[in-house]
């Protein structure tokens, strides 16, 4: 089966509140594509959507070729889906739960434990547990089996690694890499930058839009200015002293470091040390360094067309 995922124009308003614009997406059959953006860009909505879950308010959306609203009970046999919010019965076990959502879709686990396995062997030794009192990483891997449950072609995982701890981010990651080698098509949504490199294509989405698309390296590559690290004695003194720098294009606050690009083509390093030394800044240090996704993502994002 084609397991592409096909949108077009798809529109989403609560009362006066566009929460979805015209968007329109291609994700490719056996994929792992990453749905990047902040809390409140538009990406649990956008999977509600896909999961049958919300009708859209314009636009369309197919699903291995069939409509999610003409034929959403088709959808629903195939679709894997694992919302943000641990949605499992918490006061029944962890064999309990598996053995419901298998019964749900008239299946047995052991139909099914090729699917699963590479997951099941880690929370076997917890089946008797209640899922309530499972660790964030263990909870995590009990909902991706229960959407694994029934085999689905299309895999949707909301925001799976919020709140786990980074080795569970790892192991989440690196089953998801075993599943795509089984020929599912995933679609992570996730607010974590780093995570996006992680995916073959992603689809980067502030305010109900898609800003763009494409593979991490080439969305990078596509950054336009170059970029530059600003560090001083007091660098939140200094990010407000660049804003007022008349070159400035952007600065942003990255961990310990600015960073920063300038309006015109030819950077004048030593204009801008002295600069920041007449604002009253010392230890100052300025380096070129590579964009990353979140750069990018600032970029796009803060460009007045990306905010009319």
């Amino acid at each position: 089966m084609d397991a592409s995922i096909h949108i077009d124009n798809l529109s989403k308003s609560y009362g006066t509140i566009q929460a979805l614009k015209n968007i329109n997406l291609d994700i490719h059959s056996g994929e792992l594509f990453g749905l990047i953006g902040p809390d409140g860009a538009g990406k649990t909505t956008l999977f509600r959507l896909l999961a049958t879950l919300l009708l859209p308010s314009e636009g369309v959306a197919k699903l291995c070729g069939i409509d999610s609203v003409a034929e959403y009970k088709k959808i629903r046999s195939f679709l894997g889906y694992m919302p943000g919010k641990f949605s499992l019965y918490q006061d029944l076990s962890v064999i309990e739960n598996l053995e419901f959502f298998a019964t749900v879709f008239n299946t047995r686990i052991e139909d099914n434990m090729d699917m699963i396995h590479d997951i099941w062997v880690q929370i076997e030794p917890f089946k008797n547990r209640l899922a309530g009192k499972l660790s964030g990483g263990m909870k995590q891997k009990l909902a991706l089996c229960c959407a694994l449950i029934h085999q689905p072609k299309i895999l949707l995982l909301d925001e799976p690694t919020t709140g786990v701890d980074s080795v569970s981010r790892s192991e989440f990651w690196q089953m998801l890499k075993g599943l795509k080698k089984k020929g599912i098509t995933i679609v992570v949504a996730t607010p974590y930058m780093d995570e996006a490199n992680l995916c073959e294509r992603v689809a980067l989405i502030q305010d109900g839009e898609i800003l763009q698309v494409n593979s991490p390296a080439e969305i990078v590559e596509q950054f336009e200015k170059d970029l530059y690290s600003v560090k001083s004695d007091d660098n939140y003194q200094t990010l407000l002293d660049l804003r007022e720098f008349e070159h400035t294009n952007s600065v942003f606050l990255f961990g310990q470091n600015l960073h920063f690009t300038d309006t015109r083509k030819q950077f004048a390093e030593d204009e801008l040390k002295q600069y920041l030394k007449n604002k009253g800044r010392s230890n100052i240090v300025i380096e070129k360094i590579q964009a990353s996704i979140e750069d990018c993502f600032m970029a796009l994002s803060t460009k007045p067309e990306a905010n009319e």
